[in-house]
């Protein structure tokens, strides 16, 4: 199993950006899928969840700005981030909970490569 980002980039404060991750492989279910994201000495954080049946959890800094969504036929999760901030600046990071097949109802905990994001003022 392989989870894939793309759409990271250079962008104004104020712009927005589209991130978008696809999981890859034997891939029975996905469970939870999500972003987070880390700044160089700093720990990874979150930025927000998505569980299959589409209950959302988002970070206090970023409510009401991101918005995520997952196509679960396509095994994808996105990210829109509008009204983008200079602190927003870090890479972002795809997270999964898959169950791949043949292994029963056991999910694994998956992290994509990351796609920096940064955001100039």
């Amino acid at each position: 199993v392989q989870l894939q980002e793309s759409g990271g980039g250079l962008v104004q404060a104020g712009g927005s950006l589209r991130l978008s991750c696809v999981a890859s492989g034997r891939i029975f279910q996905i469970n939870n899928m999500g972003w987070f994201r880390q700044v160089p000495g700093r720990q990874r954080e979150l930025v927000a969840t998505m569980s299959s049946d589409g209950i959302t959890n988002y970070a206090d800094s970023v409510q009401g700005r991101f918005t995520i969504s997952r196509d679960n036929a396509k095994n994808t999760v996105y990210l829109q981030m509008n009204s983008l901030k200079p602190e927003d600046t870090a890479v972002y990071y795809c997270n999964g909970d898959v169950i791949p097949f043949g292994h029963g109802y056991t999910s694994y905990n998956y992290w994509g490569q990351g796609t920096q994001v940064t955001v100039s003022s």
